[in-house]
């Protein structure tokens, strides 16, 4: 499941009202002291083979909020495993591709179109990181290729799998990465060092995918989600002639000050962050209900057991607020063709900021949609329709972009 910080922003324009924000991630400083925990200990857990970088001979296991119903005791104590290494996180989700798979969600009950292939690439820090992609079945001519961005402690599996497919259906290629320390690439998890280098990650492993032969001429899109967004914004203003249009849902683009710590707390945030930049801040609440609007596909977001719903790491917490104020300075420079989408009762990621974004950015194609009664997670956690909705929207937009290639 998705987390982002929390944006806030208030325009003199009144066609949305500002509401309160649930988000437990922005400004936990405001409210709380850090309070810092060590991980628990299981003595009944049954350990996985650990690997030869570790040596504890204590098992370690995550505190799962509540076991997953519908699936057995054995699948529970393989999900509640410490996932703070990669060899772990490919371990639970190979456990629970099965399980996934059947769930009854619109996103897999469609049949697989196309080819898929995932592999490892070793990138120039020396990291992992797992890659994807979807492509239509052969003989199908390719319009374009869509490359996404997943958000904070998400992956580019799971939900999106179900995502890739919808897209490749309508012609499209779909490629994928983790980035370093979520999902299946190696760093430790939840853990963002520097976004710079999440945004360089991307651009380095995209640039290496969009010179395969069947990309040769094709138009190139990103698709950033949430995190992803600030993500997919930070690779356009690194490198703004390097892609086709961008397709923002959701995304963290800015903070107002009125919701930022005040200067002394932050202060010591960045202090404490430079002691202790993997030290875990305070407990996370459940964003699914903040996520999902449908309660049935609410209950689905646990599955997504390699997703990362710790405390959020003091280091990444001031990289994210960092990148948003760094956006903000450069909004003006965004010029690339545009598409934001966003629910209207997002209190994950500000709707309004999307429009701050839209009435800032100088694309001259850019647009915006609203859902209305829609929450964060617009592609995944909505009713049917509304899901489909949105991705006719995508499809619309991308063909209308290619036809014209």
């Amino acid at each position: 499941m998705d987390l982002s910080f929390t944006l806030r922003f208030r325009p003199p324009c009144p066609s949305l009202s500002p509401r309160k924000l649930d988000s437990p991630i922005i400004n936990p400083l405001k409210k709380f002291p850090p309070t810092f925990y060590r991980p628990e200990t299981n003595p009944n857990a049954k350990p996985f083979p650990m690997s030869s970088r570790t040596r504890h001979s204590t098992v370690v296991t995550a505190k799962l909020n509540k076991p997953i119903e519908d699936v057995s005791e054995e699948l529970n104590l393989i999900a509640s495993q410490n996932l703070d290494h990669a060899p772990a996180r490919r371990r639970v989700r190979s456990a629970f591709i099965q399980a996934q798979q059947q769930l009854d969600h619109p996103l897999f009950k469609m049949t697989p179109p196309g080819k898929t292939y995932e592999w490892y690439e070793r990138n120039s820090r020396g990291l992992e990181i797992f890659c994807k992609r979807w492509i239509p079945e052969p003989g199908v001519r390719m319009k374009g290729a869509v490359f996404f961005s997943h958000g904070y402690g998400d992956t580019c599996t799971f939900f999106f799998e179900g995502i890739a497919k919808r897209i490749v259906a309508s012609g499209y290629g779909v490629y994928a990465l983790d980035h370093p320390g979520f999902g299946l690439s190696e760093g430790l998890h939840g853990y963002i060092p520097s976004f710079d280098e999440l945004a360089d990650n991307v651009i380095e492993q995209f640039t290496k995918i969009k010179g395969r032969p069947e990309l040769r001429g094709l138009p190139c899109f990103l698709l950033g989600q949430s995190m992803g967004g600030a993500v997919a914004l930070k690779v356009h203003l690194k490198e703004p002639r390097a892609w086709d249009g961008i397709i923002l849902v959701a995304p963290m683009c800015r903070i107002a000050e009125d919701v930022q710590p005040p200067a002394p707390v932050l202060k010591a945030l960045i202090l404490l962050s430079k002691v202790m930049p993997k030290a875990k801040l305070l407990p996370q609440k459940d964003l699914a209900a903040l996520c999902f609007r449908d309660l049935k596909k609410r209950k689905m977001a646990d599955y997504n057991v390699i997703c990362y719903n710790d405390q959020m790491r003091l280091k990444t917490a001031v990289e994210l607020l960092n990148a948003t104020k760094d956006i903000e300075k450069q909004v003006e420079k965004v010029s690339s063709p545009l598409l934001i989408l966003h629910g209207a009762a997002d209190k994950v990621t500000d709707p309004l900021v999307s429009q701050f974004l839209y009435q800032k950015a100088s694309s001259k194609d850019k647009t915006l949609k609203l859902y209305e009664g829609a929450y964060h997670s617009i592609l995944e956690g909505e009713p049917d329709t509304k899901i489909f909705a949105v991705f006719d929207d995508i499809i619309a937009w991308l063909d209308s972009r290619c036809s014209a290639k």
